[in-house]
């Protein structure tokens, strides 16, 4: 088997890590609300997962949230608060760089909102530098599982789906990759990511 021409990688608890928990504190602590009443907010009747289709832009975030909260946090201090809920991996990132080195085309294949996609792309140089395409849900208009969102990833690649690899720390997308053709592998660590990659001529 020949090696994989395109490595997609998922962002969030792979590249970056992130919990639920801090973002709905922090934009909580914007509001002045509790996190649960935030979390209810935005997840509990599908504002994030509008946000994360591109069906709503980051002001209309704010509006809707603003509305179901009876809340006026600042529009720019609730973006800020919202998006600054990444860390780097330092693990997965020095193995893209020994990729980036050896000359493997590589993206970013997740689900995510602009807020948070811009406050990351802005922040982390490494989006910016080493990877060349970026399949996102929210300029998409799918999301993983689905494969239309797979579909357009490798369409962006100019590959077959039979010629990307892929990780995601999510079962079920890796599922859905796998059914659209994809070599999809469940990503648990640096280290098992690594194994993958050698097995399969990349490192």
């Amino acid at each position: 088997m020949s090696p994989p021409r395109f490595l997609y990688f998922d962002l969030g608890n792979v590249l970056v890590s992130f919990t639920v928990e801090r973002y709905c504190r922090q934009l909580g602590e914007v509001a002045c609300l509790d996190p649960d009443t935030v979390h209810q907010v935005i997840f509990g009747g599908g504002l994030q997962t509008e946000y994360e289709l591109g069906r709503i832009s980051s002001r209309a975030f704010y509006d809707a949230f603003c509305r179901e909260t009876k809340t006026t946090p600042d529009f720019h201090a609730l973006c800020r608060a919202g998006g600054d809920i990444f860390e780097l991996k330092p693990g997965v990132v020095s193995l893209v760089g020994e990729l980036r080195r050896a000359g493997h085309r590589m993206g970013i294949l997740s689900n995510t909102c602009e807020m948070h996609w811009e406050h990351c792309l802005h922040r982390f140089a490494i989006l910016r530098e080493a990877f060349e395409r970026y399949a996102l849900s929210f300029q998409i208009g799918a999301m993983k599982p689905e494969p239309a969102m797979f579909v357009a990833a490798a369409g962006l690649a100019g590959v077959q789906p039979h010629e990307v690899f892929f990780t995601d720390d999510t079962p079920g997308h890796v599922a859905g990759a796998r059914a659209a053709g994809f070599d999809a592998v469940i990503f648990a660590s640096a280290p098992q990511l690594a194994e993958e990659l050698r097995s399969r001529g990349l490192l």
